[in-house]
């Protein structure tokens, strides 16, 4: 067993996955031993090739499919050996003492069932990660123009006006970077896997919160993320007929409400 499993789920990130894993590996990790776990989800773009040649440690596992987020992710862990696991995407760029961080305050505390970090997008600038539970119709606020209207909502939601640099408790944190523990995987399962993608961190981050376990922003800890709302680039009158991503962002919504049945 060593201390940590870091667990990354890619399709066609190929570029960006070769950067994320070199951040890894120019990472300080002190005295913790870690593996880092590559699922491909098919994306036929050679980049098992690739791996193997420039991070030959890298365990690389071919899905055979497109599995999603969750699907994927669940792959990953249940290859891994880890104590802690790392959810982390292929899109990302960690700092150097980031997962370091990470580790030291999750388990100092055993009150922490999940934490992240402070995401920044690539110019430096804030990216939002950390959310309060979303009522019902907070999709339809934040893709329609309801949300001029319902903009208290989505800060609430949003959870603006706290300091970016103030660790805080949250409802749930996006999924791009996440580390948690096997103990708590073992207590709440793992991500559900009927969401292919979106609202899968979310549900994970619920059923933590129902054991009485925090849910946690560390902004100690930064990590560069490539996020660009792909579901969200059409007008939104358009986007559930021509955008892929926007039909299976409005699908998870629907799972997620009905799993919990309204619940927030």
């Amino acid at each position: 067993m060593v201390d940590l499993s870091i667990v990354i789920v890619n399709y066609k990130n190929r570029e960006k996955a070769l950067n994320c894993l070199r951040s890894i590996y120019d990472a300080d990790f002190s005295n913790y031993t870690f593996e880092v776990i590559l699922i491909d989800n098919y994306s036929c773009d050679e980049i098992e090739e690739t791996v193997a040649d420039k991070f030959p440690q890298v365990n690389i596992i071919q899905s055979g499919a497109n599995l999603g987020m969750g699907k994927g992710n669940n792959v990953g862990i249940e290859a891994s050996k880890g104590k802690y696991i790392l959810i982390l995407n292929p899109d990302t760029v960690v700092e150097k003492d980031a997962i370091r961080l990470m580790c030291d305050k999750f388990i100092e505390n055993d009150e922490i069932g999940m934490i992240g970090p402070k995401l920044l997008y690539p110019d430096g600038v804030h990216q939002y990660s950390y959310f309060m539970f979303p009522e019902l119709l907070m999709p339809i606020y934040r893709r329609t123009p309801l949300g001029k209207i319902m903009n208290n909502k989505i800060d609430k939601f949003l959870m603006k006006g706290y300091d970016i640099d103030n660790e805080i408790e949250v409802d749930w944190l996006m999924g791009s970077c996440l580390l948690t523990s096997r103990d708590v995987i073992d207590k709440v399962g793992m991500f559900d896997d009927r969401f292919f993608m979106y609202f899968e961190d979310t549900d994970l981050c619920k059923r933590i919160k129902k054991i009485n376990l925090k849910v946690v922003y560390y902004p100690k800890a930064v990590v560069y993320h490539h996020h660009g709302r792909a579901s969200a680039e059409e007008s939104w009158y358009l986007a559930p007929f021509t955008n892929k991503l926007a039909r299976i962002h409005i699908q998870s919504w629907a799972k997620y409400f009905w799993k919990w049945k309204i619940e927030n």
